[in-house]
């Protein structure tokens, strides 16, 4: 229990830090922020841009903290790490390492999300290249490609996700059920077999007074202790080619999980053995990004990149379709202020009351181009957007 105490104190230390975002899917990695004051309509002429920038091609995230704003992306046969200027774009370091492009079914380029640790900023690749950086210089502080020390096998589309930061270690979805990496030094305190990775980022809880680490494998949803690696339960979740991507939605005893491939999703209750399935459907298949949960219901893509996906509200209780709105495509949403801030699939930004009334935008403009699998995120008042081809946009919505 002591050591699932001191666990949550330094996840919860990461989530009190103003109304950065530095890590994935936000403060408490549920795409959810509690920041509040920032402007939800603009003039017909569209919102402000505070800064453009260029980062390659891929669809990793953007992370925020301290002043910085970091992403990756892939050219000339190299990965790069940005750091930016949150506020004005200024370019503060990049590093770079030689890396396969990937383009596998997909244009390739990167996909996995950065990790911000205080002075620190962790990163994994698609081909399991490891790397502690200095947040302020971007010196390399100790790297390692952690696929070859463990033998884990390389997934189909590569690793990705984001490192999580759990007490001293760092948990990754590497391997049947992860992989835990002392922060410091990169030295493996403990593995899984070696056996398909899913793609989600590992998902802290706590449930019964235990700290789990929640994921997908190539063939199921599961529970790890993150300090230990030991195994809590699994839920077998066999979706085509392995493509367990969307993180769990949680709330309280019940975790929702969702993948594409017509797959759909699943509402689960946590007990002391094994989940118990609640309810099952077609309606809510996450591909990429997963849905948010406010009030009560679900908001998110319904559909694969190979179709035109419609953005949706689901009730988180019974799986019941409140609204869908066709045509949004395999873009991203997220939540601040009981406000959706939605970036489609080519481009547009949206703002509307999350309401399962209906989607009515009090705001929208197109700000990039297609295509944009990357979630927006919102940060100081700054809203971050990104598209596959490594295209920055960052909207102003600071209160005058």
């Amino acid at each position: 229990m002591f050591r699932a105490a001191i666990f949550l104190v330094v996840v919860h230390a990461l989530s009190v830090r103003a109304d950065d975002w530095p890590q994935f899917r936000g403060p408490s990695r549920n795409g959810v922020s509690a920041e509040k004051g920032w402007r939800a309509e603009w003039p017909a002429s569209g919102p402000r841009v505070a800064w453009k920038a260029q980062v390659g091609l891929g669809f990793s995230s953007i992370v925020v903290s301290g002043g910085r704003a970091v992403t990756v992306g892939h050219a000339d046969g190299k990965d790069t790490v940005f750091c930016f200027d949150a506020a004005s774009g200024r370019e503060l370091w990049k590093h770079s390492y030689p890396a396969e492009l990937g383009d596998k079914f997909f244009e390739g380029g990167t996909t996995g999300t950065p990790t911000f640790d205080g002075a620190r900023l962790y990163w994994l690749s698609r081909w399991g290249d490891l790397m502690c950086l200095d947040a302020a210089s971007g010196k390399v502080v100790w790297e390692k490609n952690i696929a070859k020390e463990t033998e884990a096998p390389l997934p189909m589309w590569g690793f990705t996700g984001a490192p999580l930061i759990a007490g001293n270690l760092l948990v990754l979805n590497i391997g049947e059920a992860g992989v835990g990496v002392d922060k410091n030094d990169g030295k493996v305190v403990w593995k899984s077999a070696p056996k398909d990775a899913g793609y989600s980022t590992p998902l802290p809880i706590e449930f019964g007074g235990t700290t789990w680490a929640l994921f997908g494998n190539g063939t199921n949803y599961l529970a790890v202790d993150p300090m230990t690696g030991k195994e809590a339960w699994r839920f077998r979740w066999v979706t085509q080619y392995g493509v367990n991507a969307t993180d769990p939605i949680v709330s309280g005893d019940r975790v929702f999980i969702s993948t594409g491939y017509s797959k759909g999703g699943a509402l689960l209750q946590l007990g002391a053995d094994e989940p118990k399935q609640l309810w099952k459907t077609k309606v809510l298949r996450t591909q990429l990004n997963a849905a948010v949960l406010h009030d009560g219901h679900l908001y998110g893509v319904d559909g694969d990149t190979t179709e035109t996906g419609s953005l949706k509200c689901v009730e988180f209780a019974t799986g019941t379709e409140k609204w869908s709105q066709p045509g949004f495509g395999s873009g991203g949403v997220i939540i601040a202020d009981g406000k959706l801030i939605a970036l489609s699939g080519d481009g547009e930004l949206s703002i509307a009351p999350a309401s399962p009334s209906g989607f009515k935008p009090i705001a929208k403009a197109k700000v990039l181009g297609p295509k944009c699998w990357t979630a927006p995120v919102l940060a100081n008042g700054l809203v971050y957007c990104r598209n596959s081809r490594g295209e920055i946009v960052v909207v102003d919505l600071r209160a005058k």
